[in-house]
């Protein structure tokens, strides 16, 4: 049973909650350095620093996605309910794309991590097994992530194909999020939701101690959040600088 019978996975909205938490202060030293307030100026696209970050803030957003889906799954989620969230996904990817393209035209994002979820949701739908077989999961987890870096082609490399992940080079663009490698870490995450729900199920479920429920809650609005931060702080900003603070 969740958590005071309330339908929800607090420890799941939990993970989440402190998923969105690292990205807002991510951006936030992001939009700091845009904006040139942070001494040195960062390169956020070679330090290290800031690469594995990003990485490992896409795997926690991911993975918790996949595990999302094996919570729906149990629960008997059919299409349509499914449809509906997948719709509000694919809008939010929308708004980014347009958000970015007025606040970078020259690097958009025209597939970052809403655009990549967006994908990863329709392909883990079609293949997520129902009942046992989780093996396979793994194991398409592991051949996603691996092909990457194996098989790259410049056919793979103009924006009509580069989502698929096979790509000889990173476009210019300020987020990218292909289908290739992450789908498999989505995979894997459906994997492991699976095999908690079945054989430990409190894991995910068990109530949360006080102090991380506002995580919870955080990550219940993961959404929302995720379209509202990057306004939110770069609004700030850029009232800030035409108030002359900075």
């Amino acid at each position: 049973m969740t958590a005071a019978g309330s339908g929800r996975h607090q420890r799941l909205d939990a993970l989440r909650g402190a998923a969105i938490v690292w990205m807002a202060g991510f951006h936030l030293c992001f939009d700091l350095n845009y904006f040139r307030l942070l001494t040195p100026v960062q390169a956020f696209t070679r330090d290290p620093f800031w690469t594995v970050q990003r990485a490992c803030i896409v795997t926690l957003f991911v993975f918790c996605a996949g595990l999302s889906q094996a919570v729906a799954l149990q629960a008997g989620q059919g299409w349509p309910r499914f449809w509906k969230r997948w719709a509000q996904v694919a809008a939010c990817a929308v708004g980014v794309s347009l958000g970015s393209a007025w606040m970078f035209p020259q690097s958009f994002i025209y597939f970052g991590v809403l655009h990549g979820v967006a994908a990863m949701l329709l392909l883990t739908r079609l293949v997520a097994p129902r009942q046992g077989r989780l093996w396979l999961l793994v194991l398409s987890g592991a051949l996603c992530v691996a092909l990457p870096f194996a098989v790259r082609h410049p056919s793979f490399d103009p924006p009509c194909c580069n989502w698929v992940g096979l790509v000889t080079r990173k476009p210019v663009t300020e987020d990218y999020v292909p289908v290739l490698p992450w789908l498999g870490v989505m995979l894997w995450g459906l994997a492991a939701g699976q095999w908690l729900l079945r054989h430990r199920p409190a894991l995910l479920g068990a109530a949360l101690p006080g102090m991380f429920r506002p995580l919870a809650v955080l990550g219940r609005w993961s959404l929302s959040f995720y379209m509202l931060h990057q306004p939110v702080l770069l609004g700030g900003l850029m009232a800030g600088r035409g108030l002359g603070l900075w």
